[in-house]
C-alpha cells in the first residue's frame, strides 16, 4: 500500500502538467493557395511562435464530414504558456508594424476562422 501511495504522489505532478493544444477550424478564402497559407504558417512559427513558446501545424482532413475545412493545430508547453503567448500576440496587434499585425493581415486575406477550441494534452 505504501508503494502505491508513493507512486501516486510521485506521478501527481506529472499529471498536473499538460501540454496545451490550440485548435482553430478554418477555411481558405480563395485569395491564396494552400501552399501560400503554409508559407504564412511557417513564417508565424519562425518569426513569432518559436520566441513565444508556440508551434503550429496545419491538418487537412482526408476523411471527414467537412472536407473544405482545415485545422490549425498549435501547441504550447501548458495552458499558462499559451495564455502568456496569447496576451503577447493580442497586445501586439494594435501596432501595425509588429510581426503579429503583419502576420494577421496575411492570415485574414487567406482564411476565415470558423471555431476555436483548447485542450490539455496528457
Amino acid at each position: 500500500m505504501k508503494k502505491l501511495l508513493l507512486l501516486i504522489l510521485f506521478l501527481t505532478p506529472a499529471l498536473a502538467s499538460a501540454e496545451y493544444m490550440d485548435v482553430i477550424k478554418f477555411k481558405l478564402t480563395g485569395e491564396c493557395s494552400f501552399s501560400e497559407y503554409l508559407e504564412i504558417k511557417d513564417d508565424f512559427n519562425s518569426q513569432w511562435g518559436k520566441a513565444n513558446g508556440y508551434s503550429a501545424r496545419v491538418a487537412m482532413a482526408l476523411q471527414n464530414d467537412d472536407l473544405e475545412s482545415m485545422y490549425w493545430i498549435g501547441t504550447a508547453e501548458n495552458a499558462a504558456a499559451f495564455g502568456a503567448a496569447w496576451d503577447t500576440w493580442r497586445d501586439a496587434l494594435g501596432d501595425a508594424n509588429s510581426v503579429p499585425a503583419k502576420l494577421w493581415a496575411r492570415f485574414e486575406v487567406c482564411s476565415i476562422n470558423i471555431s476555436r477550441h483548447g485542450y490539455d494534452i496528457y
